[in-house]
């Protein structure tokens, strides 16, 4: 029961960013109950969304405090309902509530409110991604606002040491032009699950550091498989830094997890040259890079992209504050065994659920039920 009238309203920075600010620092997150995490998002309270072709946020007030905010976007992209496979998506995400007024509500009305939004500009379908254990948001989104589950896919994180990881010297990695990288995506994963019909823009963001090839030196990359000619095994990833929009911060974490960072600190300052991985001060705030259009083909390919993200993390060594690298994968790709992560802080099963827009439920029921049409599963860098 909410006491007082409960007003929602559009997100004006010149009067709720500092209170936005607040609550989304009180308010954790985290890939399980035994990760807990806390987000500095450095003065700009839009920042996961505004990359986005269309946004808004909304904020709930119970006189003159701030309670509850939530975030949503909108956008083109891949859905495999006939007799058309593109969709109009809105994602919802950041759904906050203050501590002391959970449990009353609030959070339903938001959605609602937001829901209302996409169907003023035509949104096929809404999705949102939650914490599987998470019962309050399971809840809230499948009990009361009829979302299905959808997909589980998993988010592997992975530490970055401050020494740089030696690269096989079998392996060639080269760097895409932009219009080479999106040639390759447009052409190789515009089947694959909530492809972004905008990749291009993405691509061209400032936040997107570019986008590598892996493949055995000896072979040619020549015409980056314009010819239809591509080495007998390659790999390939695009890199966002999450890091320059907003920081992260954790607030708990496994007990194992302390004492491996406890120990292999210590062990790294008493013997600094057996070079032994230490593991990043993830207490201090931090930011990460996100890898996204992950793809692999041919025998060899697996390895690949091993050497992909060792890459990576040599280019994330050279970054101050950026601590891990991320991403997520659906729980059938080929290539998540190759991807190296810590356990500890990954989360092996995301839930993402979806709910039809435009009154077609037996539709909409139908998809969670529906094996993917491909194992491979597009997560846009602009919602992580």
């Amino acid at each position: 029961m909410v006491y007082g009238e409960l007003k929602i309203r559009s997100y004006d920075v010149q009067i709720h960013r500092a209170r936005v600010e607040d609550l989304e620092r009180r308010c954790e997150v985290g890939p399980t109950k035994r990760v807990v995490l806390f987000t500095d998002t450095m003065g700009d309270p839009i920042c996961r969304i505004k990359n986005s072709p269309m946004y808004k946020m909304l904020i709930a007030e119970l006189g003159s405090e701030l309670v509850g905010v939530i975030q949503g976007s909108i956008k083109l992209a891949t859905v495999h309902k006939p007799p058309k496979n593109l969709a109009k998506l809105g994602y919802v995400l950041g759904l906050r509530i203050a501590p002391l007024h959970r449990r009353k509500g609030i959070g339903l009305r938001l959605v609602l409110e937001l829901e209302k939004w996409f169907v003023e500009n035509d949104v096929d379908y809404a999705y949102m991604a939650t914490e599987k254990d998470n019962e309050a948001s399971v809840n809230l989104f499948i009990k009361k606002l009829g979302y299905a589950k959808f997909r589980t896919p998993a988010i592997l994180v992975n530490p970055v040491d401050r020494r740089a990881l030696r690269l096989s010297s079998k392996t060639e990695v080269a760097k895409l032009r932009i219009e080479e990288a999106e040639f390759l995506y447009r052409k190789l994963m515009t089947s694959t699950e909530f492809f972004p019909d905008d990749i291009g823009n993405i691509l061209r963001n400032r936040l997107s550091m570019g986008t590598w090839v892996a493949y055995q030196r000896g072979e040619s990359w020549d015409g980056f498989g314009s010819d239809g000619k591509f080495p007998s095994s390659w790999a390939m990833l695009s890199v966002w830094n999450s890091g320059e929009l907003f920081k992260l911060r954790l607030g708990k974490a496994p007990l194992s997890c302390l004492i491996y960072t406890k120990i292999s600190r210590l062990m790294d300052k008493i013997f600094p040259c057996f070079k032994l991985p230490a593991i990043p001060d993830f207490f201090s705030p931090f930011g990460f890079y996100f890898m996204y259009g992950l793809h692999l083909e041919g025998p060899l390919s697996g390895k690949l992209v091993g050497d992909l993200c060792q890459f990576v993390h040599n280019m994330a060594t050279k970054t101050k504050d950026c601590k891990v690298t991320v991403t997520e994968v659906g729980c059938k790709e080929m290539l998540r065994p190759h991807i190296p992560y810590w356990k500890s802080l990954s989360c092996p099963e995301d839930l993402w659920c979806i709910k039809a827009m435009k009154n077609e439920e037996s539709t909409i029921l139908q998809l969670p039920k529906t094996p993917p049409t491909t194992t491979c599963l597009f997560v846009d860098p602009r919602e992580v």
